[in-house]
């Protein structure tokens, strides 16, 4: 697909032909953003607009359903407030949602450990209900490890150093071995990692980008326990989130290592010059897979 530039100006004509009582306020771009680049309008808002994603399909799933999540979440996330159409000017679908303040993990840190994870904790207690039967399943993430087998495989080869291949084959292995999840599905926001969470004096204060949001098993975000968090601290957060067996914490140390790897191999991209590559996800990851190692 032939990346459409996206400008201010292309932002500004679009909110007036479609939001014109919105088409007065500063726009500044944000620098990240792959599937979608994300334009800040004004303070509290900010525009989202479909770039290399194949299809609206995440947009729409984010219009669909936050609205009804979000009031119940405890840590602000991105509300859609007003629907952008494909036209003449943008074929594509944008959205204008609420802007979640603060700075982006991968370009920040978090210094008050014990806290980040009790907000963690808290947040994924929130969203780890029961969801509706009409509610999205993933395709290409939410399955058991063991499911995940040949992906895993290819990171592994990738990226991981020698030293400590046999180590986080052996954290994966644990993981393929793990029960299934048996309880009823759940939301689960399914791409918790250091550019999709927000933090602010030193602890995590918002989360956003739920393209990827599904129902089903929670250790896909339970991972984020050695994602994101500080080493040290994943023991207090599953303690504190409470409703995790020995299963599922086996399976969200797996899932962790697979997601560790792969910020390794966007790194990797990254030095090379690569599409979408992010020089400092490397050392995010590798420092990742240390906590993961640790154990809890």
């Amino acid at each position: 697909m032939t990346e459409i530039e996206i400008t201010a100006d292309l932002v500004r004509d679009l909110l007036e032909e479609q939001h014109p009582d919105l088409a007065g306020l500063d726009i500044r771009e944000v620098s990240g953003g792959w599937g979608n680049q994300m334009w800040r309008l004004g303070d509290g808002l900010a525009v989202r607009m479909q770039r290399m994603d194949p299809t609206p399909e995440l947009q729409l799933k984010e219009r669909r359903w936050l609205p009804s999540l979000a009031p119940r979440l405890p840590l602000p996330v991105p509300t859609p407030v007003r629907f952008g159409e494909p036209s003449g000017r943008f074929p594509k679908h944008w959205t204008v949602m609420t802007w979640v303040p603060g700075e982006p993990l991968d370009q920040g840190s978090i210094s008050r450990g014990d806290h980040a994870a009790d907000t963690l904790a808290g947040f994924l207690r929130a969203l780890h209900v029961e969801a509706p039967a009409e509610a999205p399943v993933a395709t290409d993430r939410g399955a058991h490890p063991r499911n995940c087998t040949g992906g895993f495989e290819d990171l592994l080869r990738a990226v991981a150093p020698d030293d400590i291949a046999a180590d986080v084959r052996a954290v994966w292995d644990d993981a393929v071995d793990a029960g299934e999840w048996e309880g009823p599905p759940v939301w689960v926001h399914g791409d918790l990692h250091p550019a999709n969470v927000v933090v602010s004096d030193g602890t995590l204060s918002g989360i956003v980008d739920f393209g990827d949001l599904f129902a089903g098993d929670p250790a896909w975000d339970l991972a984020a326990a050695w994602v994101l968090l500080p080493a040290g601290t994943a023991s207090r957060f599953f303690d504190v989130y409470a409703h995790a067996d020995e299963a599922a914490i086996r399976r969200a140390r797996g899932l962790a290592a697979m997601k560790s790897l792969f910020l390794m191999l966007m790194g990797q991209n990254g030095d090379r010059g690569l599409p979408g590559g992010k020089p400092h996800w490397g050392p995010a990851g590798r420092a990742a897979l240390d906590r993961v190692l640790k154990g809890v």
